[in-house]
């Protein structure tokens, strides 16, 4: 990756081994002048070394002019003319013919090695219909774990069937207003609309019954009694969270003998560790944000690492006409809205904001057909390009040294960004990176139609710029495919 590459020029230039410093792309430059990447290296010198952070700037800026790696890879011209930025940022400018060797390559980043992830999302409990609320945990889920597989790890999908407990038995009992159907009846057809309208996969459906099956929870408790994790107060058999990072010691069996939710948690993570899986990913919404001390400490009640166990907390999700509630019997289902406006708006909506965020899902807006629409938008800039390439009657060539405008530069400068989006999204499941660089890739693509005729009389150029095109077809593909959306050839 670009990136990495940077890192390494810099790190050499600085006489490091090791030191953990940014390299930031960019994206919305305020000038010309701040260049593609910016880093702070020499800000963090300086502060570990009690020196002028300015200085520290030039002394790097002076060893990378006499670097062959930086002059292959950096318009060193304009990087040491305009480099320097107070307090001791340094912005690099790539060159052209860096750019333009670029072309083509999509060098993938393989941070995952093989690690197996567990990534868990939606597992709604088979009282009602999904609603909007589910689907936003279910297309980041999706999303995420796409991600992850594209970064070099093995990943399963996994949606965790809560078929036990007091809202499965109200179910049976008729509790739930208006409800008529089993829990095995919503079970079966929330999967339905799972698998066919929102289109996951899901590569194990974990029924929470199976630990009590197997004996899975026996086995659990039996093991924290003999760690003295485990003991007896009221009646009740208590797991000591506290000593763990918990605000409170949790219930695992109550005075009547009843093992509590928290007790098939446990048994149910220890089933994912036993499976070796090195990472588990959790998504539930906000309002089970004390779900996650309880679970980080039975993580390590179990001898794991918390860090191991993270949890992606997500936001409500509301329409204009106000907020969703499934227990309150007040919700737009899922399938409704997909209805309405299609499962790639759906996706692309549900996918542009942080989950920690809230989310006001436009109804008006997406069901637009123009430009406002960013689905719409980016899905044009896909089409457009299909359509090019179909009339073109001469193939794309390697003919790069041709590209030589801004607008042809600025569209390699999107393309070379996607394995960091990756490798990012990865490390840090911020999702909504992905929709937000579509959206940046296909106004960068419209700039450069507007600007650069494709198919000219000049060959070379038409070459050129059609293997240009072809390796934006090809990002844009990837994106959509990583989003779970459609990239239709016409529109």
């Amino acid at each position: 990756m670009t990136r990495d590459k940077i890192r390494e020029i810099l790190k050499k230039a600085s006489g490091v081994k090791t030191l953990d410093f940014s390299i930031e792309h960019n994206k919305f430059p305020k000038s010309e002048y701040q260049g593609d990447y910016s880093t702070n290296i020499a800000l963090v010198l300086a502060k570990k070394t009690n020196k002028d952070s300015m200085k520290m700037a030039q002394d790097i800026m002076i060893k990378l002019h006499k670097s062959q790696d930086a002059k292959l890879m950096l318009d060193m011209s304009r990087t040491e003319v305009e480099g320097l930025a107070e307090p001791g940022f340094i912005n690099l400018f790539l060159s052209k013919d860096y750019l333009q060797k670029q072309l083509g390559k999509i060098d993938y980043p393989n941070i995952g090695k093989k690690q197996k992830v567990n990534v868990e999302f939606i597992s709604a409990n088979p009282t009602g219909p999904l609603t909007l609320g589910n689907a936003r945990g279910g297309f980041m889920g999706d999303a995420l774990a796409n991600v992850f597989e594209k970064a070099g790890f093995g990943v399963t999908k996994e949606f965790y069937i809560n078929d036990r407990g007091k809202q499965i038995e109200d179910l049976k009992k008729g509790l739930y207003k208006g409800e008529k159907r089993t829990a095995a009846q919503i079970q079966k057809e929330n999967k339905k609309v799972i698998e066919n309208k929102l289109k996951i996969k899901f590569d194990v459906w974990f029924s929470e019954k199976s630990l009590y099956k197997n004996k899975e929870v026996e086995k659990v408790i039996a093991y924290l009694k003999k760690k003295n994790l485990a003991y007896e107060k009221d009646k009740a058999l208590w797991l000591k969270t506290t000593k763990f990072g918990d605000d409170k010691d949790r219930v695992l069996i109550r005075e009547n003998g009843e093992e509590t939710y928290f007790a098939s948690d446990v048994a149910y993570l220890k089933n994912k560790f036993d499976r070796g899986f090195k990472k588990l990913i959790i998504f539930v919404g906000a309002d089970h944000h004390g779900y996650v001390k309880r679970i980080k400490a039975a993580a390590q009640a179990l001898g794991y690492k918390k860090e191991q166990v993270d949890f992606i907390l997500t936001q409500l999700v509301r329409l204009k006409k106000g907020k969703m509630s499934k227990r309150a019997g007040v919700f737009v289902t899922l399938e409704q809205l997909i209805n309405e406006v299609g499962l790639d708006v759906a996706r692309f909506f549900f996918l542009q904001r942080a989950a920690n965020s809230h989310l006001i899902f436009d109804l008006e807006l997406a069901k637009k057909k123009s430009r406002e629409n960013p689905v719409y938008y980016v899905q044009y800039a896909f089409a457009r390009i299909s359509s090019i390439l179909r009339k073109a009657k001469i193939k794309p060539a390697k003919a790069f040294g041709r590209l030589k405008e801004k607008e042809e530069l600025d569209l390699i400068k999107q393309l070379i960004r996607l394995p960091e989006i990756i490798e990012d999204t990865a490390k840090d499941y911020q999702v909504q990176r992905l929709p937000l660089y579509a959206v940046e890739l296909a106004e960068s693509f419209h700039r450069f139609y507007q600007e650069c005729q494709v198919l000219t009389k000049d060959k070379e150029l038409t070459k050129a710029r059609l293997s240009l095109i072809k390796a934006v077809q090809t990002v844009l593909k990837e994106t959509l495919d990583l989003m779970g959306i459609s990239a239709p050839s016409k529109m």
